[in-house]
């Protein structure tokens, strides 16, 4: 199984480099991830794609900074993230990296734009300026009628929108997206993936991770993660 050959001549915007991830749990270890090297460019809309306990969520966490590898290299725009302190690498994350996450992952006592206003939290932008890029951002996805709703009086496809428009709306150009259209009916599911599409083609970077082959369908191309290692599908 061969991971991806990243040549060290050619700049991309992500490189993960022999990159491998270990737990330990009293004297057994774990290895979620053995080795894996990968890249990803500018643009590109990358399926990662496994069955549960693959290690591809570890993956999304590791590119996402949320997650240091017990070896390897991680590199964003061929900064090696992991080298940053832990305040470096939040600064840096909330530039450049949203997250959809498996979940929601929504506050159930914030109001749907107050989930949204979110990550703008630590940008230092007025109110006024955070109210309206909230708005404006549900309204791309279809909720600004919905902006003074609880999450539990929404729809599962209508929180999955409420998540990516918090993921977007500090217009990060890297998007992770974890098992997005996992908890939906296939209606819903297809048009969670038509709005990542249009994301896409307006410049954004998508990197998902699925256990859904026809999910896949939707991206530019596929990684297959297995056993701890990634090849190219």
């Amino acid at each position: 199984m061969n991971n991806q050959t990243v040549e060290p001549d050619v700049q991309h915007l992500i490189e993960v480099r022999q990159v491998g991830k270990d737990y330990h749990s009293g004297e057994s270890t774990v290895q979620a991830i053995k080795e894996m090297s990968l890249y990803i460019d500018d643009g590109e809309f990358v399926s990662i794609m496994g069955q549960s306990g693959s290690g591809k969520s570890t993956l999304l966490s590791i590119l996402g900074g949320l997650n240091h590898p017990t070896r390897g290299r991680m590199l964003l725009d061929t900064l090696d993230i992991y080298k940053l302190t832990s305040e470096q690498r939040a600064d840096l994350r909330s530039e450049y990296i949203g997250v959809i996450f498996q979940s929601f992952q929504l506050i159930p006592y914030l109001t749907v734009l107050e989930n949204v206003k979110l990550p703008m939290a630590i940008t230092g932008k007025k109110a006024k300026i955070q109210d309206k890029m909230a708005r404006d951002v549900l309204d791309r996805v279809g909720l600004a009628n919905k902006a003074d709703r609880l999450p539990d009086q929404l729809s599962g496809g209508e929180q999955e929108r409420v998540a990516i428009a918090r993921a977007i709306v500090n217009k990060p150009p890297i998007l992770l997206a974890d098992e997005p259209t996992g908890n939906l009916d296939s209606t819903t599911a297809d048009e969670i993936m038509n709005l990542l599409k249009e994301l896409n083609k307006e410049g954004q970077t998508i990197i998902m991770v699925t256990h859904n082959p026809e999910a896949c369908k939707h991206s530019s191309r596929t990684i297959m993660v297995k056993d701890g290692f990634c090849y190219e599908n």
